[in-house]
């Protein structure tokens, strides 16, 4: 994952201490460190050099200068805790000028000192600021007054950095387009147009022609690159049923989409999987699919441009901790009425195979070519994030919910079986739409991640069925 840079703007206004508001501004940079440290790659910028105090206040003559400070450090997202009571017009006209995510939170008030001061009344200062935010138009995040070392700031600053990270990827999304959506899939229909003008998206399309070329070139030359995955197939894999020859075709077919994706400044892809890829290099691109997921590259099967927009916001809202897994829903659990089995011909990340479980390459079972390619296997169980962004009629959501890995019976290609407390209402929400028969699946719990985007993404709602966004909210509060 890219780094993820949160500019740091403690406020403080002058009626109330200064030297308490100095204190708070050290103690939660601190805490704010060591909490998102174990995250990943996120750098905090702060005001120290800005103003002699590293503090935004009532100065209006600051405003400029800090904007430009972020600014030049390309701060993703800005937090602004109010180390006392704070100023909310200076607070609005920073974050209006960044157009960035922001996150409200202030520490929660001691008692007042035996004369009846007060050294900093922050939940006051609090409904100010976010009443000016709102006069400015700009969104924001709230962690609820609480201590520093308290568990709802811990979730709150955690949940706000996924989701800013989100935000980050999502607004600088390129997908590489490997050929138009099969013929018969009309379900795989997507508006480009729409897709950038309303919210930035930028579609790269090549043809399989394209593709074919370059993985004869690559065959031809052997080089590191393919040799290298050759090497990594053979060594997770039973490549036992498939030729030698197939092996490095699949792996010069997963180099080429890797170049073809890094050199054109592509985050993620989609490619027509079948039929017309069997025809022209003779395998399937499953196992392909799954390594450059695996890498970072989430690639979606059958053209779904849409599943690729998902995938790239599943893998940031986990901060790309684990690989997310593009998936048919496919039949109900023959014992189970909440179970549901996740499938794909072959393109599950060989990272999350089951513990004991030993994937094979091997050739595609319902094709009538039965062209080599496909990697199968059961992925591990545990909690399971299900996301679907998707659209029609130029109104676009976010389907969320959580299930459950289960016991389920074997069957062919990448799978998982999981259960949902309410399946026919996960059904009826999903066939009445907009939404298809396509999902990605993600080992971490992205649901108050993927919602907290959801503000920052004019056009996007979030569609949430199991947790509510009732129990997100309550959950976001402190709520166990």
């Amino acid at each position: 994952m890219d780094t993820i840079k949160i500019g740091y703007a403690p406020t403080r206004r002058f009626t109330f201490s200064k030297e308490d508001a100095h204190r708070y501004k050290v103690l939660t940079l601190e805490k704010a460190k060591a909490l998102s440290a174990v995250m990943g790659d996120v750098d905090f910028v702060d005001l120290e050099g800005i103003n002699e105090e590293g503090l935004l206040y009532d100065n209006d003559s600051d405003v400029a200068k800090i904007v430009k400070h972020f600014q030049q450090e390309e701060v993703d997202a800005l937090f602004v805790p109010h180390c006392n009571f704070g100023t909310e017009d200076t607070v609005a006209k920073v974050a209006k000028a960044l157009g960035k995510p922001v996150l409200l939170w202030g520490p929660r008030d001691e008692a007042p000192l035996p004369d009846g001061s007060r050294l900093r009344d922050t939940q006051c200062g609090l409904f100010a600021t976010g009443k000016v935010l709102r006069r400015f138009n700009v969104p924001f995040t709230y962690i609820v007054n609480s201590a520093v070392d308290d568990q709802v700031f811990a979730r709150g600053l955690r949940n706000f950095v996924a989701a800013a990270n989100v935000v980050k990827r999502f607004r600088t999304l390129r997908i590489l387009q490997i050929s138009t959506r099969p013929a018969s899939f009309w379900t795989m229909m997507y508006n480009e147009g729409e897709l950038l003008e309303q919210f930035g998206i930028q579609i790269f399309p090549i043809t399989l022609q394209d593709v074919h070329r370059a993985v004869e070139r690559l065959e031809t030359e052997n080089g590191s690159d393919v040799q290298d995955t050759v090497a990594l197939i053979q060594s997770k894999l039973d490549c036992s049923e498939v030729s030698e020859d197939a092996v490095r075709r699949v792996a010069a077919l997963k180099v080429a989409m890797q170049r073809f994706a890094v050199d054109n400044g592509c985050s993620a892809a989609a490619i027509q999987c079948w039929d017309a890829l069997q025809d022209s290099i003779g395998i399937m691109p499953c196992l392909a699919n799954a390594l450059l997921t695996d890498e970072g590259i989430p690639v979606t099967c059958e053209t779904d441009i849409h599943g690729a927009v998902t995938s790239l916001m599943a893998q940031a809202a986990a901060m790309g901790k684990t690989a997310p897994f593009f998936a048919d829903l496919t039949v109900r659990h023959p014992q189970n009425d909440g179970g549901e089995l996740l499938f794909h011909c072959g393109n599950f990340p060989v990272s999350l195979v089951c513990e004991g479980c030993t994937p094979k390459l091997r050739s595609h079972f319902l094709f009538d070519s039965h062209a080599p390619g496909t990697h199968e296997s059961e992925i591990r169980g545990g909690e399971v994030s299900i996301v679907r962004f998707d659209g029609d009629h130029g109104e676009y959501s976010l389907f969320l919910g959580k299930a459950k890995g289960i016991q389920g019976p074997y069957t062919r290609g990448t799978y998982i079986w999981v259960e949902v407390s309410d399946w026919p209402l996960w059904e009826e929400k999903l066939v009445t739409g907009p939404y298809v028969h396509h999902c990605v699946g993600i080992h971490h719990d992205v649901i108050p991640a993927l919602y907290t985007a959801c503000r920052y993404i004019p056009g996007l709602t979030p569609d949430l069925v199991e947790p509510t966004e009732a129990q997100v909210q309550a959950w976001l509060r402190g709520a166990e």
